[in-house]
């Protein structure tokens, strides 16, 4: 018997011009929706890309807050003049924009006096009341206020830090997945397949991706559901369907 949990709805609102500019590829959100929905349950529903701009910030924290359970950003808590995030979040939910005592002590101890500057200091400071993100990897933390997680934009960064955040959310259902490829095109399949899912409906959920890999054209059929036993049920109606149509179902692509 698995464990029940209700469900636990997400976003994720990545903030910075350097991916809505290209420059920067964002490699955040995947990492991110896998992580949440493997180690508390958490599935990430809706994602959006905004540049640094508090007016921009703000409506979409605000909105985003109101739809989901939590909003998780990413990028704009550095130390330059266009990292705006925890100031943002502070005026969209009317907290004070504060130095963090203990952030800022441990960015103190980090840098050493010489080399904390006012910069520096600045990623002390973040909405009051905030619960801190401890950072094993460059020291400033990120925090966590009201039902918003701010992280930093740095992969590596971010990645670090996750384990830190358990603590403050609650777990939900998890996803599991099954993904199967084949050596076919879309409209041979598309019938079926939609008969398949609309016999499942809500309890599973049926994706079709067409691919060209190792000189192969197929389709990768990818089964997601919160319950395993309908999804091994409706994973051996595919594999029956595809087995009666004679088509070839490929192993490591």
């Amino acid at each position: 018997m698995f464990k029940k949990y209700k469900k636990i709805s997400a976003s994720i609102l990545v903030i910075g011009n350097e991916i809505l500019s290209g420059r920067t590829k964002d490699q955040n959100v995947s990492y991110l929706a896998s992580w949440l929905n493997t180690n508390l349950g958490i599935k990430i529903h809706e994602v959006r890309i905004v540049q640094d701009e508090e007016k921009e910030i703000v409506k979409n924290l605000l909105n985003l807050s109101k739809k989901y359970n939590y909003v998780f950003t990413t990028g704009g808590i550095g130390p330059t003049h266009d990292d705006i995030t925890a100031k943002s979040i502070s005026r969209a939910f009317k907290k004070k924009y504060i130095y963090n005592k203990e952030a800022y002590e441990i960015l103190s101890k980090y840098y050493g006096k010489k080399e904390f500057n006012d910069s520096r200091k600045k990623m002390a400071k973040m909405p009051e009341g905030s619960k801190l993100i401890y950072n094993p990897s460059s020291a400033a933390p990120g925090f966590m206020i009201k039902n918003i997680i701010c992280l930093p934009g740095v992969p590596l960064i971010l990645q670090s830090m996750l384990h830190n955040i358990k603590k403050y959310l609650k777990k939900g259902s998890k996803t599991y997945s099954i993904s199967i490829s084949t050596q076919t095109v879309e409209s041979q399949i598309a019938n079926n397949l939609e008969k398949i899912q609309n016999k499942y409906k809500k309890m599973v959920e049926i994706g079709s991706y067409p691919f060209f890999r190792l000189g192969k054209i197929g389709v990768s059929i990818v089964l997601r559901s919160e319950k395993k036993t309908k999804l091994q049920s409706c994973h051996k109606e595919i594999i029956k369907m595809l087995t009666k149509k004679k088509l070839q179902i490929l192993k490591g692509v």
